[in-house]
């Protein structure tokens, strides 16, 4: 849909089809650093999103064992005097319907659920779109934006399924009153152990408490039960400080989602189609990070586009290509690299420690390249 609303917004007509019988998210609260914020503001709709959101005071890294606050990221006025937006968290299905609204307020967007594709081919000057119901599209660009589990990246490159990494998360949301004024309402808090972490933040103009969970399981995910099982994670936070004890009981148990990754592309379009967001660069939650790159795709797609037009479609897909696979590649391994610093133990556990504690909560040098206007 930012997609939709990019085009739109530079006066191109586009043709948006949902598999699913309706434009709905699944999840809960998701993190927007100022480099998605100020994407979401070129769209129109960030207003909108502020309304619902949350601007926590920090980012703070702690031990899940001892409790001991380690290092973090102060988000108050010289983060946003530096980078132009504020860090903000929401829940997902309020980002959602912003976006769905303003798509549906646009004479340019078109929207149709449940239509799912099964076939795509090329065509001498078109690729034709073809969905199980027998309707079927022949369109100037197709932009795959169909997520981890992509089918139109099959057709660009087929490269498997992705992979488990053999963590898995439990997430969730409670009333605000649920939680403790202890465990830091105003905060982002990352609590990290020894192959396992849990992240805590206020959604939805502070009324919820979004909790996820996460750690490595004994199995990979298969068609058994037996794999990242409650008891599990009961075992593995049942070590934690009292914080994270606590965190346990308002956590779902009836659901929990296996961890994936896919190695980047080299190339992310054949012929007439293209892909965008996790279709092409799906990558760990690590760096929270996946809306921002999407919406960066969004951006730099039209702005290839606007710059050739349809007569020269390959230069429009280089252009973007150019563009975005260096720079999204380096955020998932950026996300990768935060997972295993999180995750460590032993020796290297304590000299992770040591530099965390060194480090100083005004200190951006380290987020610049990712949330700086480029």
């Amino acid at each position: 849909m930012a997609t939709a609303l990019c085009f739109a917004k530079a006066g191109i007509r586009v043709h948006l089809i949902e598999k699913q019988p309706e434009f709905a998210e699944v999840g809960a609260g998701m993190q927007l650093a100022p480099n998605c914020s100020r994407l979401l503001d070129h769209l129109g709709v960030l207003k909108e999103v502020q309304k619902h959101g949350v601007f926590p005071k920090q980012i703070v890294w702690i031990d899940a064992l001892s409790g001991e606050k380690l290092s973090g990221l102060d988000l108050g006025e010289k983060f946003v005097e530096k980078f132009g937006y504020p860090y903000m968290v929401v829940h997902r299905g309020d980002l959602l319907q912003a976006l769905y609204k303003s798509c549906l307020s646009s004479s340019l967007v078109t929207m149709e659920a449940s239509k799912q594709i099964v076939h795509i081919e090329e065509q001498s000057s078109s690729v034709l779109l073809s969905c199980v119901d027998g309707t079927r599209y022949d369109c100037d660009v197709a932009i795959g934006a169909d997520g981890l589990w992509s089918s139109t990246r099959k057709f660009v490159h087929d490269d498997g399924e992705p992979l488990s990494v053999g963590y898995v998360t439990y997430r969730g949301t409670v009333p605000i009153q649920q939680v403790s004024e202890k465990a830091g309402r105003e905060n982002v808090l990352f609590w990290i152990g020894p192959e396992m972490h849990l992240v805590q933040y206020p959604i939805r103009r502070g009324e919820l408490y979004n909790q996820a969970a996460v750690f490595k399981s004994k199995r990979l995910p298969d068609k058994t039960d037996q794999w990242g099982t409650p008891e599990e994670l009961q075992e593995k936070f049942g070590v934690g400080c009292e914080s994270v004890k606590n965190a346990l009981p308002l956590l779902g148990k009836n659901f929990r989602w296996p961890v994936y990754d896919r190695e980047p592309l080299k190339t992310w379009s054949r012929g007439r189609l293209v892909l965008l967001g996790d279709a092409a660069h799906p990558m760990l939650q690590y760096a929270a990070q996946g809306a921002a790159q999407a919406l960066e795709d969004a951006v730099a797609l039209v702005s290839a586009y606007v710059k050739h037009g349809t007569a020269d479609i390959p230069s429009v897909f280089q252009s973007y290509e150019t563009e975005r696979i260096s720079r999204s590649s380096k955020v998932v391994q950026l996300a990768r690299e935060i997972g295993k610093f999180a995750h460590v133990d032993g020796i290297l556990k304590r000299f992770r420690d040591t530099m965390l504690r060194q480090h100083d909560f005004f200190d951006y040098d380290c987020v610049n390249w990712l949330y700086a206007e480029n």
